[in-house]
């Protein structure tokens, strides 16, 4: 479990990022953090990892505080941030210093990663692309099998074939141990892939629910022309037609457009909180 309560926090000389922020993350779910840029996304995540400091308010992650950075904390999480440094040398050294920070590594898990992504185990580190690297890092991260993995903006550099192959990765390691928390902007890469959603706007959680939850309540739909007799709650004009959110009086659980979810959000979290909890 984690738990965040009555976090503030801001940089130096800046105004405050988080204003008595409050959110518990549970085991077995895969989380998708929605923001826009400098909401404090990447933020979120090095307080979760101890990199960063609250100013105020507590955080407990599997009763660990993180900022006290010790050893049986360390070795149960990982970040993956979204800018990598990697030494000039291949996967497998890279592997040999680094993994034994990390009991649960699996060597032969790393290597069937690597050929899933399509990344040779022998490969010099600085001479491959962007996309590659950052493949490299993905197989490493998850062959640590940590309970808790952080993975900020994950999908950046990847092309579209690479992108399959994350969501599929990533569903073929999750666990009910496990809490796995994805920060981005690019929400569809997150679809068919996530089971909660995370919005962070103006200071705060603005929502923090799973997807049958939403679903049960709201229906994402799309058309031309918006049929007569709907309750349209909000619309967005797509390049064809309109997308738009309607109540779900069947309770049916539908699929959740990610990107018209955080845009109906952040126009007007009390509206729409008050919808899902009613």
């Amino acid at each position: 479990m984690i738990s965040l309560k009555d976090i503030s926090f801001w940089y130096q000389r800046k105004e405050i990022l988080f204003n008595n922020m409050e959110l518990e993350l549970e085991a077995g779910r895969i989380y998708g953090l929605l923001g826009k840029n400098g909401a404090g996304k990447t933020t979120l995540l090095k307080l979760l990892s101890g990199l960063a400091f609250p100013k105020s308010g507590s955080i407990s992650v599997n009763g660990h505080i993180p900022e006290h950075r010790k050893p049986d904390f360390l070795a149960d999480f990982i970040l993956l941030p979204e800018e990598i440094y990697l030494p000039a040398d291949s996967p497998e050294k890279m592997m040999k210093l680094i993994a034994p920070f990390y009991p649960a590594f699996d060597i032969q898990q790393f290597r069937n990663l690597l050929g899933e992504m399509d990344v040779d185990f022998q490969a010099n580190l600085n001479k491959i692309s962007f996309g590659q690297k950052k493949k490299a890092m993905i197989a490493f991260t998850l062959a640590c099998n940590t309970k808790y993995v952080y993975l900020d903006e994950p999908t950046n550099g990847l092309d579209i074939p690479s992108k399959a192959v994350f969501r599929r990765i990533i569903a073929s390691v999750f666990n009910e141990e496990r809490t796995i928390l994805i920060s981005t902007h690019q929400v569809k890469d997150l679809e068919s892939l996530i089971d909660s959603v995370i919005i962070l706007e103006a200071g705060k959680i603005q929502l923090n629910k799973p997807l049958e939850k939403i679903s049960s309540k709201i229906m994402f739909k799309y058309g031309n022309v918006v049929p007569e007799g709907e309750e349209v709650l909000f619309t967005s004009k797509g390049v064809l037609g309109k997308h738009y959110m309607t109540l779900n009086k069947s309770n049916d659980e539908g699929v959740v457009d990610l990107e018209i979810l955080f845009n109906a959000w952040i126009s007007d979290p009390e509206k729409y909180n008050h919808l899902i909890n009613n």
